[in-house]
């Protein structure tokens, strides 16, 4: 994978998934490591799982 700059891979980062950013995140800490672009990366996986898990708890609850 090309190496990007935090402003290019920013730009599309809203755009997607869940798994995309998790496989975004876990080629930065194989290969690059730069510990800025794991944290952002590692802040917005952790946006879209939160996300899905409060999605997901908020199906179980009771209706009033």
């Amino acid at each position: 994978m090309k190496k990007l700059s935090w402003r290019a891979l920013n730009n599309q980062l809203s755009m997607m998934s869940e798994e995309e950013v998790l496989s975004l995140l876990d080629l930065e800490k194989i290969n690059e490591k730069r510990a800025s672009v794991l944290q952002r990366l590692h802040q917005r996986y952790n946006v879209l799982r939160v996300s899905r898990e409060r999605i997901e708890l908020m199906s179980l609850a009771v209706k009033p």
